[in-house]
């Protein structure tokens, strides 16, 4: 599937972005294999895999909140395993699927770290080629830019012209069951109107349920958690 994506953002906006998403990367790649502490989890994350951020918590809050027993979750783009885990403390039939190998790895040792390896399935997966069958509640934390990764651990803050963002959108709905939906994590280091139009464009009804300004960079930058269903 061939992107459509145009950028819509003035030249400067995409100028600010790239140097941020700069600042970001190098940031990300200093940090190395380090231990966090998450929502009450206890998460090894490995250098090449992406660790929760100190806005991730929106979307963590919301998997607590929402999944509830019986539930069947996808956790789309698992990183270290974050949410996964989460869903798995309520729930014993959660799947974590990543491009990255390394971050599917990283979230197999978490879930054994943290009690629930047995109600976790990690696979390998680009989107939802590896995928099967429907679910209750998909979780997925994209990359907010659209620049061309770099290296694995890039893969989890840039996604070249939105390609991947592109097929989930246009597979999603079908991997719902009836009275499923979305936790969409986003934030304003990305383009907003073209996560807006994808939205739309799969037929989805979209709620913002959570956000949070914060100033990042002399700006107010805003990041929130979408619930979407299927029209």
């Amino acid at each position: 599937m061939m992107s459509g994506y145009v950028s819509k953002l003035s030249p400067l906006r995409v100028e600010e972005l790239r140097r941020w998403h700069e600042d970001v990367s190098a940031g990300l790649h200093q940090l190395g294999a380090h231990d966090v502490e998450y929502l009450g989890l206890r998460l090894h994350v490995p250098e090449q895999v992406f660790p929760p951020t100190p806005t991730s918590d929106l979307l963590g809050r919301e998997v607590i909140a929402r999944v509830r027993p019986g539930h069947r979750v996808l956790d789309m783009g698992c990183g270290a395993g974050a949410n996964a885990i989460l869903a798995a403390k309520v729930t014993d039939e959660v799947v974590a699927v990543d491009v990255n190998p390394h971050a599917v790895a990283a979230t197999a040792v978490n879930a054994e770290r943290n009690g629930v390896a047995a109600s976790v399935k990690c696979i390998e997966s680009n989107m939802f080629s590896s995928v099967d069958g429907e679910y209750d509640v998909i979780v997925i934390d994209p990359p907010f830019r659209w620049f061309t990764p770099r290296d694995p651990l890039e893969q989890a803050i840039t996604d070249e012209n939105y390609s991947a963002l592109e097929r989930f959108f246009a597979d999603a709905a079908r991997h719902l069951r009836p009275n499923g939906y979305v936790l969409l994590f986003f934030g304003a280091s990305g383009d907003v109107e073209h996560l807006d139009d994808l939205i739309t464009t799969a037929g989805m009804k979209s709620q913002v349920i959570a956000e949070r300004t914060i100033n990042t960079r002399g700006q107010d930058a805003t990041y929130f958690v979408r619930l979407l269903t299927d029209r």
